[in-house]
Parts: C-alpha cells; structure tokens; sequence
C-alpha cells in the first residue's frame, strides 16, 4: 500500500459508501453533515491561526509581503484569497500575492506533474524576489506536495517566516513550517476529492488569515470597509454610506464630504477633527493609515 493511501484525506467515508445508491436528498444530506465537520475542525486550529495573523501583521507593517503557494485545489483558493484582497480593501496587489503549481494556465486546467517539483516552488518565489522580510503560507490539503515543501524550504533559507496549511495533523508540511494550521478534516464523501470538505477547511482559513491581517493593519473601522475607493457608482454609493455611519451626518452631506475628501478616512478625519482634506491626510500618514489611531 502506498504512502498516499494510509492519509487520512483518502480514507473512505462511512456514511458515503453507498453514495450512488442513495436518493438525491439524502446524498446531499451526507455531503451537507460533512461540510459542518469540515467548519469544526477549524475549531481547535483558531489559537494557531491568530499566532499566524499577528505574526504576518507584523511583517507586513515592517516591508514585508504575503504569499500563498499551492498546488491544484489548494492552489486556486490561494489564488482566489490573495485576488480579492486589492479590490475589497483597496491594497496594492504586490502586498498579497499567490503562485500555483503550473502557473496561471492551471487555475482552468491540470497541468500534469507540476506538483512534484520542488525547485519550481522555489524559482516561483525566487522569480518574485521573495526575501527574509516576506511570509509563505504553504497551502497542501494531503501535507506533502513537493512543489509547496519546495517552497517552505526556499522561504526559511531566506530567513522568511513560514506557515504550513494541511489537513492532515503531523504532515511534512506542518514539519516545515514555524506554524502549523492543521484542519483535521478527515475523509471525503467521495474518497480522495480533497475539493470538498479540506477545501472548505482551508478557504476558511484563508479568509480568517487575510481578513484578520487586514483588519490589524487599519483598513477596517468596526466591520466597516474603510479603505473602499468609490471608483464605480455601486462603491461611491457604499463610501457614502460608510462616512455617513460614522460620521452621523446625512447621506447627501456625506457625498460632499467624501467627494472634497477623496476617500473615507480622509472624509471622517476631516469631520471629526475639523481639519483641512491636506491636515486630515498628514494624520493619517502619521497613523500608519489606521483610522481608530488617526481619530485619537
């Protein structure tokens, strides 16, 4: 028996064996109870993934950048996290970047053995002068890719801080990281297709990750989405109403304000300290962009 066959993510799964013969409800009655396992065993794993966001909290506001690195599934919902976050918080998109083995080419198709080679995870970041102020989080569903572990170990040569994502406790993976985030997900409701319930694990993670590192670096107010720049009717509608929430002030006074401003955080430093839109944009400067610290 192979190596790959004793991983937990190939198991079969008990109350899947007869996932032919059942009634379409009932079969997504199983797939539907395997998700909800899927979100628990994120559960015990939220210790580690806060040590996660602090620690790349604090390489980001030092220089650094964040990347994501996986192969297939784990791959493209690297690819999908790092992609939504310049649009949604308005960030430059070198700030977090993913790689997936066999290129952009394999996001639409599988690219045949790309995951097997460990010095194409390494080029990939070399390519992208990856440095020691940077963060890798190596994405692996089985824990043992190559391309990723390639990677990992590319990124600790350079002195960088690491973070091994795997749904399978002890992996290679979580050896090779200094944190190791390890949804336990066990088996498949169809045996092997890591898409489902480890892909479910690890897309919350990656939200957890980017959003929670977002959050600390000042471009969320409360749940509000601060950094939004009203490029379209739908956003500047959104600006609008973000300023009059915090603010207090009507949505008609709230556009004039934001559009004299030129963006939320400019707008409510303005209102509340009574500055000028340059006095309002020094401050904030000063506060590292972080509005709570900016309105102290």
């Amino acid at each position: 028996m192979s190596d790959l066959a004793n991983l937990p993510t190939e198991a079969r799964h008990p109350a899947s064996e007869r996932l032919d013969q059942l009634s379409t409800a009932d079969l997504l009655e199983v797939i539907h109870a395997a998700d909800h396992a899927a979100v628990a065993a994120v559960d015990p794993e939220l210790p580690k993934i806060a040590a996660a966001v602090d620690a790349i909290t604090a390489r980001i506001d030092n220089g650094g950048r964040l990347f994501y690195q996986g192969a297939g599934t784990s791959g493209r919902l690297g690819v999908l996290d790092a992609s939504e976050c310049p649009p949604t918080y308005n960030i430059p998109p070198t700030m977090v970047q993913a790689m997936i083995a066999g290129g952009d080419v394999a996001l639409r198709r599988s690219i045949e053995r790309a995951e097997d080679d460990p010095a194409q995870g390494a080029q990939d970041l070399s390519e992208r002068g990856f440095s020691g102020k940077d963060v890798l989080v190596g994405i692996a569903a089985s824990g043992r890719t190559p391309y990723v572990l390639g990677g990992l170990a590319y990124a600790r040569r350079q002195g960088a801080l690491t973070v091994g994502l795997s749904c399978v406790p002890g992996s290679p993976v979580a050896m090779a990281a200094e944190i190791a985030i390890t949804p336990a997900t066990g088996a498949e409701v169809v045996t092997g297709s890591t898409r489902m319930k480890a892909g479910t694990a690890t897309k919350l993670v990656l939200n957890m990750i980017s959003t929670g590192v977002l959050v600390r670096l000042g471009y969320v107010y409360g749940n509000l989405m601060v950094n939004v720049q009203p490029t379209n009717s739908k956003l500047a509608d959104r600006a609008t109403r973000i300023v009059a929430a915090i603010t207090g002030i009507e949505n008609g006074a709230a556009a004039k304000l934001l559009e004299k401003a030129g963006s939320v955080k400019t707008a409510v430093v303005m209102h509340r300290m009574g500055f000028t839109r340059a006095e309002a944009e020094a401050r904030l400067a000063s506060a590292h962009g972080r509005l709570r610290d900016a309105l102290r």
